[in-house]
C-alpha cells in the first residue's frame, strides 16, 4: 500500500523514470543529474545501513562501517520494522542477485 501523502503525478513520473533505467551506468547518470552528491551518498548510506541491520550488525558496527549517525540507523531500523517493506523487498532481491538468481 502506497502512502497517500507520497502519491501524486510527479512522484509517479519519478518512479516510472527510475523503472526505465536499463543499467548501472544509466542509474549513475540519472542520479547524478537529479540528486546532489550528498543526497545520493545519503541514499546509498541508508541502503547499506538497512543491509547491515538486516544481517544483524550492531549499531557500533554500522557507525564504524558507514559513518551513519545513530539517528539515521534508528530511522532505517524503524522503516525495516514498521515501514512499507521497500527495504525488505530490495534487500531480498539483492541477496538473490548475489547468489546467482
Amino acid at each position: 500500500m502506497v502512502n497517500p501523502k507520497l502519491k501524486d503525478n510527479l512522484t509517479d513520473q519519478l518512479c516510472e523514470a527510475v523503472l526505465l533505467l536499463q543499467d548501472t551506468e544509466e542509474c549513475y547518470q540519472f542520479f547524478e543529474d537529479i540528486c546532489t552528491i550528498s543526497e545520493l551518498k545519503a541514499l546509498a548510506q541508508r541502503l547499506e545501513v538497512a543491509r547491515m541491520l538486516d544481517a544483524g550488525h550492531t549499531y557500533d558496527d554500522i557507525v564504524a562501517r558507514t559513518g551513519a549517525s545513530t539517528a539515521t540507523i534508528s530511522r532505517v531500523k524503524r522503516c525495516l520494522n514498521y515501514g512499507a517493506d521497500g527495504y525488505k523487498t530490495i534487500l531480498g532481491r539483492l541477496r538473490q542477485d548475489e547468489t546467482g538468481k
